[in-house]
Formats: C-alpha cells, structure tokens, sequence
C-alpha cells in the first residue's frame, strides 16, 4: 500500500513538471534558510556547554543602586573570593583572574603577543579545558609557571615537547612550562592562550597584593563553582549579606550586594535591567529564529497556494477515486505523502544550498558553522523537520481536495470561485506582509547604524594609531616619543590609560558643590601623560586651560568633559573643587573640553574626568603626518617600536578602523535580515509566478474572447495582474504598522536613535511592488500576445 501511494506520489509529482519544480524550489529555499539560521542559533547557545559541569560553574557580580536606578558590574574586588569561600555554604571553587589581557612571550628567537589570564590555582579544576600534558591539581601551583594552549606551543617551540621549557613574559620574568592545553573552542566565552598563575600577579605587581584586602577596589573577575547538586537559589540568599557585613558603608550608601551569573547565560545575556539579566545576544538569537520561521512559513504557504489553485485539474481524479470506493482518509494519506515526497526532494536540494552558502556564511559571521553529518541527533532532528514542514505544507491540500463531492465532480459542477479563491488570497496576504515587515526592518536597521556612523565623535580619528603598551614602552616613553617626532612620520604622540575607543576605569566622586544629601556618582576616568593628549586626539577645549604636562603643578588638577560639569550642574565648573577617588583626594578644574563617544557610539557621551598622570598607561596614540604614506610610516614606525620594546612584535590599529567595529553585531544584523528579506521576496514571487501561470491558464479562453473583441495586450495585463497587485497593496497596508511598533520598541534601546519616517514604508512597499509586477507581467504578457484561434478553436 505504501510503494503504491509512492508510486502515484511520483506521478503526480512528474507530470506536472514546472509546477513541482517551482514548489520544490521555494521550498528548499525557505528550508535552506531555517537550517542556516538554526545551525547558526544553536552554535550560539553551544556557547560553553561542552565545559565539564557548566551549570554548576557563576560568575560573581555586583549589583547596586546610583541615584535611583540599579546598576550591575562584573568588575569584583579581591576580598569578595575569600568571603565567597569563607561564607558561602556549597561553594566548592573560587577563582580570582584579571581581565585576560595580551602579553609578550618570548623563547629563543620567537616572539608571540597573546591574550593570557592570570588565575588562581583552581582554574582548571573549574574551568575543565582538556590538559593533553600536566595535571589540573598542579601545574598552577609554582607562582612562576605557565601553562599554555597548542597553538602558542606550536609558536615558540615548534613540534618539541614544551614541558619545562622557559618562556619569558613581558621581558620581565622567565616562566616554566608545566602544562599543556587543547586550543580553546571558539564556542568558548573565556578566550585564552596562555595561563599564568594569579599568585605571580600579586608577586610582581604592588598593586595587585594592595588590592588583596582593598573592598573598594573592583578591579578583578571571580569565578565560583557550586558543589554538585548544590542550585544558585541555596545560596542567593547568602550573597545578599555579604556587602552589608564587609563593606556596611557602601553597603548604606549604594545599597550594593553580591549576585552570580550562570555560565550558561554568559554569551548570550549580557544586558541587565534593575539587576536582572534581560537581554544581549539573545535578542538577535530570537529574532533571528523567528525570521527563519516566517521564511519556511513563507514557502510552505507558496506549496499549499500552488496545490489547492490546482485543485481542478485532479478534481475529476479524486471524483474516479471515490466513485470506486477510496475513503476521505485515502485520499488524505495520498495527498500528505506527495508532500512528504516533495518536500524530502525540497530538502536534499537544501543540503545543497547550505553547502554552498556556509563559507560565505562563515565569512559574514565570523563563526565556523559546519553541517554535523555524523551527527545521530541532527538526522533525527532533520527528519522530524521534514515530516513536520510535510505536515505544515500538505495538511490544507491534503484535507481541501480531499473533500471534494465525486456526483458534482463527474457532472462537471466543481468550479473554484470566491470561496476556493479567498484562503489563498489571505496566505498571500500573510505571506507578503511577512515580506514587506523583513524590508522595512533591513532598512531600519541600516538607517540606525549610518545614523550613529555620522555622528559627531567629539575627536579626529583621521590617521589616528593605537599601540598598547608593555612594561618597556612605559618604561622608556620620553625616548621612544621623542624618536617618533623625529622621524617626521608622526606630528604629535601622546599615550593614557585607556585607548580613545574605550573606557577602562571609573571612580566615585565623593564631593562636589552642590551635591544633594544621597547623591552618588560613579565618573569615567582617564589619566594622560602628557599635555599632548587632547592635541593629538583633536578634542577641542571649551574652557579654561590645558594640563602643563609639569606633574608638580597639576598632580591635583582636573579636566572635566561638558557631560561631567552637566551632570553636576556647574554653572562656573572653572575652579570647582571635587572629591574623587578610593582615597578621597580633593582635585580643582582647570579646563572642560568637549564631548568625545569613548563608548558605545549609541549612547551618549559619558561623564568623564582626566587626571595628569605620567605613570598609569594602557594605550600609546600617535597621528600620522598628513604628508607621510601610511604603508612607508608602518615601516618606521615598526624598527622605532621594535627598537624599545624588542620582547613584542609591533601591532597597531587604526582608530576609525576601532571605531566602526562597534557596529560589527548591528551591521551583522543588518546584512543578515537584507539577505533573508530577499530571499522571502524570491520565495513569493516563485508563488506568485506559480498561481498566475495557472490563472492565465485557467482564463485561456476568456482572454482569447476579449481579443477578438478588440481588448489590448496592456488591458489584458490589467486584468491579470490587478488582482495580484491588491493583495500586495493590502500586505503593505498591514505590515507597516505592525513593522512600526515592534522597530519603535527595538529602537528604544538605544539613547542616540533616528526616528521611524514615513518614506521608509513608502520605499519598502515601491520595492514589494516592482517586484510583484516583474513577476506576473512574464505571464499576463505571454497570454496577452497568444493567439486567441489557438485558445477558441475547441469551441
């Protein structure tokens, strides 16, 4: 029975050739889509789960209230671990890393700069990345040790054994290798080369083993691992009295406490709302989900447009069928297996298209997604999508001609009119609207992203160059900037301790004129070198003086951005005193200079105060002469750095360069809702190609009666398309508010925001229309221009 509704599924599905292959097209289309989308989406929740007890294993954070609003950071203080430890019932692990920074590492003649972590001793027992040599238990335990991945191994050694070789970190310490790690998945949120162990930190840095008792000093990540069987809500009340125990000031004032973030949460949450994680990656992940399904949606309505339009032609079929005696549920059962035959062939075909579109894919997404062929649970998966997408393309047909009375068929009396007519009309609808809601939301998207593009940046990023600095550029500044004034291929030098495109400090502002009673303010924080800051970056003072660069005179002095003297409504802000910092030092403004976007380019500019302070350097930043060629100053800017800083290799980047990839994850979003808009269009119009080659068809002869009564090809062209062109207008008409609430709501999330016009949905429909018309004018043209004898003469 089964070979035999096979056997008739083949026939049918081999008779009507363009009219399968238009469905199997689409159709593929649509699932090539939905299993892009859903490899990509599940290499997103991957993220960290192939870690040994990944639910077990926190990340702590604190959270608090700053003038009414609750804020949370993952920038921890040293003590919180020992109270972790001390305090906590059913935590099992505790470990303190700093923020996994790049470092030099240097054996023999080979030089690498890679991303490392200082951690405590347990790290690997939490953390458990597969060790090919070494023991989790030991090899953190000597301060001067390191443990490194693959890769770098296979960078400074070669193909030898690593194991006790020494590597020199930073030009400063020679390091014993006592383990060696597997390469880091790229399905990993902690990316890492290297391990050194926390305690050489504290050894080597008089800041780091001040900071071991400093509560007010959040400057380190700690990680925790609860015993097992021991779940976050047995200890979530504990935290909560830690900050009021240790720290009962802050405590008072901030109303600050202790809270964990699960691992499995770590990739995709990273927004958080009034202390709760409540958005991030995962916003994307479920759009993206969503688009994939309205995609499939979109082509299975094309099949089940297709199949029931077609309906007259097997009428007399299914008449002949129950006149000698098949059941409703035969017929059911026949029309379901043609569409499970069908879309099976829709799904080989779009194994093809994924295998085709993945480098690309790969490309645009940065990710390494690949098809798990040898995957038992992605075949099962597979074929449950293909029964189910089965199932959601033929359950209309299936039913719809199943019903069909066989006196009425055989008598000839079956006509599809209004009534067959309008839940195909409504699919078309939905499945335009669909389309229309992609467009305007591409368009969007873009819109906000050129919108933050231009925006003033408050600096010149024109030829502007970051160089992180080691211990030896610190140390050996004065020279190396005065080398690359004099080398002409830079006009001004300066260095902070934080790059122009980034933020890596705050502090709390204790005092100011006119604070209220229980005021707080957590301020950006930069320390310059040099009076060359604001001159090479090119922000422009807007009042008062400049540092002298002369620490003497100005190691008290401050220069606030007009956000900070705003948000502390300084009417005068010149000559203010202000209070700031752990140990509460008493700073004078002397300057205010204007904005600049050190942060998110969506937002605005934060307040930000700078300190004179030689010393405190994370980022060298020097502008190319305007007269020099950018690939001929590499070249001397290269031997100049080398030259003081011979235990890294010179790296570089261009500050506009920094600047636009804040926009990687928008941008990103951008292409990929473009590119499956069109590819919704494609699939619509394989629909409305489809139905309006058997519209004409089913007119033939009506067309053929208008000709020979004068009618032109541009009426006939009316008459076939003005039906198609309503439905399209109509699914304008609904997506464009529809659209318009949801982008509203998405675009709420950002502070600097265009607002929605109405030509977006204007262009979008334009381009729905021209499309639309494109795609039916090839047939209403062709059966325009037949010859009306041809279609008449059987009358």
């Amino acid at each position: 029975m089964l070979k035999n509704y096979i056997t008739t599924a083949w026939r049918n599905i081999t008779r009507s050739k363009g009219y399968s292959a238009l469905n199997i097209l689409g159709l593929a289309t649509g699932m090539a889509v939905a299993m892009l989308i859903g490899l990509w989406v599940y290499d997103q929740y991957s993220f960290d789960r192939f870690l040994p007890g990944y639910h077990q294993i926190y990340q702590a954070r604190f959270k608090y209230e700053e003038n009414g609003q609750i804020q949370t950071q993952n920038a921890v203080c040293l003590p919180l671990a020992i109270a972790l430890k001390k305090d906590i019932r059913g935590v099992k692990y505790v470990v303190q890393t700093d923020w996994m920074g790049e470092h030099g590492l240097v054996a023999g003649d080979k030089k690498l700069y890679l991303k490392g972590a200082m951690a405590g001793s347990d790290f690997l027992k939490l953390f458990q990345y597969r060790l090919l040599k070494g023991s989790a238990a030991a090899v953190l335990e000597d301060p001067y040790s390191i443990v490194i991945t693959e890769s770098a191994a296979k960078g400074l050694f070669g193909n030898q054994d690593p194991i006790n070789k020494r590597i020199n970190l930073d030009n400063v310490h020679e390091l014993k290798v006592t383990g060696l790690l597997q390469d880091i998945p790229v399905n990993s949120t902690l990316q890492f080369s290297f391990i050194v162990p926390f305690a050489y930190y504290m050894q080597t840095n008089d800041w780091v083993r001040r900071a071991a008792t400093a509560w007010d000093n959040s400057s380190f990540q700690i990680f925790v691992g609860l015993e097992p069987g021991v779940g976050y809500r047995e200890v979530e009340s504990q935290l909560q009295g830690i900050a009021k125990k240790y720290v009962p000031d802050a405590y008072k004032t901030y109303h600050s406490e202790v809270f964990m973030q699960p691992m499995k949460d770590w990739h995709l949450y990273t927004d958080f709302k009034a202390g709760v994680a409540s958005g991030g990656l995962i916003d994307y992940v479920q759009l993206f989900s969503m688009i994939g399904l309205l995609v499939l949606i979109i082509a299975c309505i094309n099949f089940m447009n297709l199949s029931t339009a077609r309906s007259e032609k097997r009428a007399r079929e299914i008449g002949i069928r129950k006149a000698v005696g098949s059941r409703r549920t035969d017929l059911v059962i026949q029309f379901l297996i043609e569409s499970v035959v069908l879309t099976s062939l829709a799904f080989i075909c779009s194994l093809f298209f994924v295998l085709i579109a993945l480098p690309g894919f790969n490309t645009l997404t940065k990710i390494e997604v690949r098809i798990p062929f040898h995957n038992g649970m992605f075949w099962l998966a597979m074929i449950s999508y293909v029964l189910l997408t089965a199932l959601l393309d033929g359950v209309r047909p299936a039913f719809y001609l199943s019903s069909f009375k066989p006196v009425k068929v055989l008598k000839g009396k079956i006509l599809i009119g209004k009534e067959g007519a309008l839940p195909r009309k409504i699919l078309v609808v939905l499945q335009f609207s669909c389309s229309v809601a992609l467009i305007i939301s591409t368009l969007i998207v873009f819109q906000q992203i050129q919108h933050a593009k231009d925006r003033p940046k408050g600096y010149d990023a024109n030829r502007l160059m970051m160089t992180d600095v080691s211990a030896d550029l610190n140390r050996n500044y004065p020279a190396l900037k005065n080398d690359l004034l004099q080398s002409g291929v830079v006009s001004s030098v300066t260095k902070a301790s934080s790059p122009i495109t980034d933020i890596w400090s705050n502090n709390t502002i204790n005092d100011w004129q006119g604070k209220g009673p229980n005021e707080t303010l957590s301020m950006a924080t930069v320390a310059v070198s040099d009076a060359d800051y604001f001159k090479t970056l090119g922000m422009q003072l807007r009042e008062g003086r400049n540092f002298t660069g002369n620490l003497g005179s100005d190691s008290l002095s401050m220069i606030i951005n007009e956000a900070a003297a705003r948000r502390m409504r300084f009417k005068e802000p010149l000559n203010q005193a202000v209070d700031w910092g752990q140990t509460a030092q008493r700073a004078k403004v002397i300057g205010v200079v204007g904005n600049a976007l050190m942060g998110s380019p969506f937002s605005p500019a934060v307040p930000t105060y700078f300190m004179l302070s030689p010393d405190k350097a994370a980022a060298i930043m020097y502008r190319l002469s305007p007269s020099v060629r950018t690939s001929d100053a590499i070249t001397t800017l290269s031997s100049i750095f080398n030259k003081y800083n011979p235990s890294y290799p010179y790296l570089y980047h261009f500050v506009d360069e920094s600047y636009v990839a804040k926009f990687d994850l928008e941008t990103l979003i951008g292409k990929l809702a473009g590119l499956f808009a069109g590819l919704a269009i494609f699939i619509s119009s394989l629909g409305l190609f489809g139905l309006a080659a058997f519209i004409a068809e089913q007119r033939t002869k009506e067309i053929g009666i208008r000709k020979v009564l004068g009618a032109s090809v541009s009426q006939v062209w009316f008459l076939l398309s003005k039906e198609f062109m309503g439905l399209v207008l109509i699914s304008c008409l609904i997506a464009s508010p529809l659209s318009f609430y949801f982008l509203q709501h998405w675009l709420e999330k950002y502070d600097y925001r265009i607002s929605i016009g109405p030509w977006v949905f204007i262009l979008a429909g334009l381009a729905v229309m021209t499309v639309t018309i494109l795609t039916i004018s090839f047939q209403a043209i062709k059966a325009a221009l037949m010859n009306p004898v041809k279609s008449l003469r059987s009358e």
